[in-house]
Formats: structure tokens, C-alpha cells, sequence
């Protein structure tokens, strides 16, 4: 019978990791934290609480429809929000507040219960698991965002600043996650380490169309002279953009017109950001023929820093495209989104 990765003493894991990074060229440190990714996925939909969490994001993107060629090393969760608060918002496909102050009082209780959801429920699940299968690890609430948690791993192969050794999973709540289906992922060391059995999950996930325009709107709001979620790391959220364009989900998204005025309307509801003159950007505009790609170039500066700093980190797959021509990409997939509104 094969041994488990997990199971492993720490030299071992380090052997293995060492050995499947010769196999495959990428870094050991991203191999090993691919596999704490997988491993939590499973943790996830394996609980009884999996029947209602959707798996979305750049995570999904690479590890679900293999659409982008990089390391993508956290794990974007939607609980759905009919679950979590259906008392509240109602049971309809995808429940929509029919006003700004509604939209508040929802948002406010779906984060108070998604507070204590997470705090009990999720770590519960995490952590027993851990301890089950005696793993080395710890899972806590992140400190810094109470609907988060980190699973800080024993950490065997060396990695920069740039990436952490602990998964994070975030979770939120103001969606259904919808449309979605299930697929299978893989550790990438696996096929390298045949002799190893390394985990495996199972999660519904997010379409890829829906990734786009989720994207999309958020790079609109940094083009716009909003703020970034996050004001670190987020380069990654135009490589993401550009490898969809390559992939064709950017092109399926910018035709599918329900699906990028459902994106706006959900994010007008409860993602409303202002630009530097304290106007409300507009996401209908976005989606209608207005949509903003490239920043100024103030910000192209931070971005490019960010994006060199991801590329040094070795979490792209591939030969690093120069920013300079995602950026081009990119403006290429804005032309073709607006003059898809616009007819």
C-alpha cells in the first residue's frame, strides 16, 4: 500500500517535494503548498458543510479549468447566502436587495453570522481534521480578517516573503456562487511521485465566465482610481485576465450579457467603491461598453513592481510574459468587451 504525503516524517516530505520540483520545474515550496490547497479543498466539501460552499477564484482557474499558469495559493470560498441567511434575503436563484439600505441590513447580518459561521462551524472542521489525521498543522482564525482562516503548515522546503507557508481560506457570503458544477483536483507533485498518495477533493466550482467578469469589474474599480481589495498582490488579477482571454472564457463571458449584468447589479449591491473624487463607480458602465483594464500610470508603477515580485517568486508555470504585453492583452480583451455591449 503507497504512503500518504501527509504522513510523512518532515525529511521525507522535503525528499519527495525536492524530487517531484526536479521532475517538473517548479518550485518545491509551491509544490508543498499545493498540497495543503488540495488537502483543505477536501476538508471542505467532504464535511457536511461542502453541500453548500462554492470554490471560485484564481485557485479555481488553475486547479479546476486549467486556464491560468500560475501558483495560485489561496482558496476563495462562497457559503451561500440563502443558507447562511434565508430568512433575510429569501430563497430566489440569486437574491437581490431592492434598495441601498436594504442591501446594508443584509450585508451586516450576513457578516455577523458568517463571523461566528466561521469561528465555529469551518475551524471545527479544520481543525478536527487535523487532529484526526494528526497532521502538521494548526488552523486559526486570521487575525486580521475575522472571516478568514489560515492553516499554517510545518513548512520543510524553503520559500521567499513573497508566498506564505499557510493556506488561507476565505470565505464570503453574499452570493450563491452560482452557476457551478463539480470537478475534480489533483495535487500538481503527484504525477511526479507516483509512488505517493497525495490528497485529492472534489468541490462545485464557480464558471469560469462568472471568474471573468468577477475580475474584470474588480480591475475596473482600480482603473477607475478606486481601491484594490488588498493592496498587495493583486497583479495576479490581470495575468488571471489575460490567460482567460487566451483560454476563450473572456470571450464566452463578454457574450453571455444576463451573466455580466447579474455580476454588476450583485456588485452594486454589496461591493460599492468610489473613485478618488468620491463619485460612486458605475459597474452597469462597466459591463455596458465602458469596462477599463490598464490603469494610470501611477498605479501601472505599483502594478508592475507587483507584478515582477510575483514573477521572482516562481509562481508562474511558464516562461513570465513581459508586463508590458499583458497589459497590451489586456487592453485587447477591454476593446473587445466593450464593442460586445455596444452592439
Amino acid at each position: 500500500m503507497a504512503d500518504a504525503f501527509l504522513g510523512l516524517s518532515r525529511a521525507e516530505r522535503r525528499e519527495a517535494l525536492e524530487f517531484a520540483a526536479a521532475q517538473t520545474s517548479r518550485p518545491a515550496h509551491l509544490l508543498e503548498k499545493d498540497v495543503w490547497v488540495v488537502w483543505a479543498l477536501d476538508v471542505m466539501f467532504c464535511a457536511p458543510l461542502g453541500a453548500h460552499l462554492v470554490f471560485k477564484g484564481g485557485t479555481s482557474l488553475s486547479k479546476v479549468y486549467n486556464a491560468i499558469r500560475r501558483f495560485s495559493e489561496d482558496v476563495d470560498l462562497t457559503y451561500d447566502m440563502r443558507e447562511l441567511a434565508g430568512d433575510i434575503v429569501g430563497h430566489d436563484a440569486e437574491p437581490t436587495p431592492a434598495s441601498k439600505s436594504q442591501a446594508r441590513k443584509w450585508s451586516d447580518a450576513i457578516r455577523e453570522r458568517l463571523v461566528a459561521w466561521v469561528a465555529d462551524t469551518a475551524l471545527s472542521a479544520i481543525g478536527d481534521a487535523i487532529k484526526a489525521a494528526r497532521l502538521p498543522a494548526v488552523a486559526v482564525v486570521d487575525p486580521s480578517d475575522a472571516v478568514s482562516i489560515l492553516v499554517e503548515y510545518d513548512r520543510v522546503a524553503e520559500a521567499s516573503s513573497y508566498t506564505s507557508h499557510a493556506v488561507k481560506l476565505e470565505f464570503g457570503a453574499r452570493s450563491t456562487g452560482e452557476p457551478c458544477a463539480v470537478y475534480r483536483v489533483v495535487c500538481d507533485a503527484a504525477a511526479a511521485v507516483p509512488a505517493l498518495v497525495f490528497p485529492m477533493a472534489s468541490p462545485r466550482v464557480t464558471s469560469g465566465e462568472r471568474t471573468f467578469w468577477e475580475k474584470a469589474t474588480a480591475i475596473h474599480v482600480f482603473a477607475s482610481g478606486g481601491k484594490f481589495r488588498g493592496q498587495s498582490r493583486f497583479s495576479r488579477h490581470w495575468y488571471d485576465v489575460m490567460q482567460l482571454g487566451a483560454a476563450g472564457f473572456a470571450d464566452r463571458a463578454v457574450r453571455d450579457r444576463p451573466l455580466a449584468h447579474a455580476v454588476a447589479q450583485h456588485k452594486a449591491a454589496f461591493f460599492v467603491e468610489k473613485d478618488d473624487a468620491g463619485q460612486v463607480i458605475d459597474y452597469e458602465q462597466a459591463v455596458g461598453g465602458n469596462l477599463r483594464l490598464v490603469p494610470l500610470d501611477g498605479d501601472l508603477l505599483r502594478l508592475r513592481d507587483d507584478y515582477q515580485k510575483m514573477v521572482n517568486d516562481g509562481l508562474l508555470m511558464d516562461e513570465a510574459v513581459p508586463f508590458e504585453e499583458v497589459m497590451r492583452r489586456c487592453r485587447a480583451i477591454e476593446a473587445r468587451a466593450n464593442e460586445a455591449a455596444r452592439r
